[in-house]
């Protein structure tokens, strides 16, 4: 089976409203546009993957089965939009400090470890995928699998001082304009 290329989505302030410590699945929202971009990609043939730190299983402020009914919600919030996830990946460890550039942990966002998993369960081809997220972690996490490039998005945490250095888009659809995606597409899976 040939390797697909994949957008790789961060899930709070990317995809939905960044609510700290998400724990109630009724409060799940998606951003403007993020349906439309999951559509986008999947029309491309692309994979559309989240991968997402959970400290708040680590910090136990949730249970994973409580997590689970979150992103329940999210795919059904999802699919009555016509947009569907080829995969969701959460890495539940707390951090030990608040430098976001640090591996601590090779799942935690800025560790590729997610993605890598990703990749060889999804039959993806990291160095023609692409992270789109709203943090440093986030960005730094894609450079860290080998992927093509990463970019972020204003719909959630402040990236103003990250724009030298990562492209910064105003959301997750604008972000696909910085993406090749009809470059690098496979047909899509009938």
């Amino acid at each position: 089976m040939p390797l697909r290329p994949a957008v790789f989505l961060d899930r709070d302030g990317t995809l939905i409203e960044d609510v700290p410590y998400l724990a109630d699945p009724a409060r799940v929202r998606l951003l403007p546009g993020a349906a439309e971009a999951l559509r986008r990609v999947r029309r491309a043939g692309w994979a559309s993957v989240v991968v997402t730190n959970q400290s708040a299983i680590g910090r136990n402020l949730i249970t994973e089965a409580r997590l689970h009914e979150i992103h329940a919600a999210l795919q059904r919030l999802l699919a009555a939009e016509g947009a569907t996830l080829d995969g969701i990946y959460f890495c539940p460890h707390a951090p030990v400090q608040e430098d976001k550039s640090v591996i601590e942990h090779e799942d935690r966002k800025p560790g590729p470890g997610m993605l890598l998993r990703a990749a060889r369960e999804l039959s993806l081809d990291l160095p023609r995928s692409w992270m789109i997220g709203d943090q440093l972690s986030d960005a730094l996490a894609g450079r860290n699998a080998g992927c093509a490039g990463s970019i972020l998005v204003q719909t959630g945490h402040d990236v103003g001082d990250l724009a030298a250095e990562w492209p910064v888009a105003a959301d997750v659809l604008a972000a696909l304009d910085l993406v090749p995606l009809a470059a690098n597409a496979n047909p899509p899976c009938v």
